[in-house]
């Protein structure tokens, strides 16, 4: 299991994330849900210790450490490889480092998206180099998979694909954690859903639970959230009000 126990982050005086405790257990499929700097990336960057933070943050009851780092993977679009090194370079140092390399795993997926192999990564197209970051974060062997953004720059087609993809080969004991902002396309992927905002854990809710109550993921975002329905009305007719009064004058 993965735990946060009261996790807390300040940048300066701002506070990205605010007594956050929430556990992740073995084989499960959960979207982190929240607005632009609601503190996802945050929160995933600290479960692996990339930035310093207040509370605990345990692995199977042990601190996350280098003694257990390699459990844990991440995909980002921020490309976190050697953009002089081929991927084929990639495959052959993540395999003499992770013990638990997944060579028939990385193999399928680079067929799967096309990816040469021979090519350096600084001729990669953004979407392909976001392709790759997940490819080496499935196949590093960890049992928890975490992934912020992941699939920027890639087309609707290859990310339907390649949910389907995912959920194929994804063994029962592992766990990936999804910060997304498509809610819609990963209703049907993801099995839990983390809500957060300004840095707060707001909501939390198994897929079944919602579908037995006849709630989308959206619906349950908008309530949570407390989302307005005519939000968008009242700032047109505050627009369009301002701009009758001064055309008047």
């Amino acid at each position: 299991m993965l735990e946060l126990q009261s996790v807390t982050k300040h940048y300066g005086w701002n506070r990205a994330l605010d007594h956050v405790s929430v556990s992740f257990g073995p084989g499960e499929l959960v979207g982190l849900f929240g607005e632009n700097g609601a503190g996802k990336t945050t929160m995933l960057k600290s479960m692996l210790n990339l930035i310093s933070h207040d509370g605990k943050i345990l692995l199977d009851g042990e601190p996350v450490s280098r003694r257990n780092i390699e459990r844990l993977s991440f995909a980002t679009s921020e490309h976190s490889f050697f953009p002089m090194l081929t991927a084929g370079d990639h495959r052959d140092f993540y395999a003499a480092h992770f013990p638990r390399w997944r060579e028939k795993r990385f193999r399928a997926l680079m067929d799967f998206f096309q990816l040469p192999r021979l090519q350096a990564l600084t001729g990669f197209s953004t979407g392909q180099k976001n392709q790759f970051e997940v490819i080496l974060a499935l196949s590093q062997g960890a049992d928890y998979i975490l992934m912020d953004e992941p699939f920027a720059g890639n087309d609707i087609f290859n990310r339907e694909d390649f949910y389907k993809v995912l959920l194929g080969i994804l063994e029962p004991e592992e766990t990936v954690i999804l910060s997304t902002h498509l809610l819609e396309e990963v209703e049907n992927f993801v099995s839990r859903a983390v809500l957060i905002r300004k840095g707060q854990i707001v909501g939390d809710a198994r897929m079944s639970e919602l579908e037995d109550r006849g709630v989308t993921l959206m619906d349950f975002v908008r309530k949570t959230y407390g989302y307005e329905p005519d939000r968008v009305s009242k700032a047109l007719d505050k627009l369009t009000g301002e701009e009758g009064e001064e055309g008047s004058k």
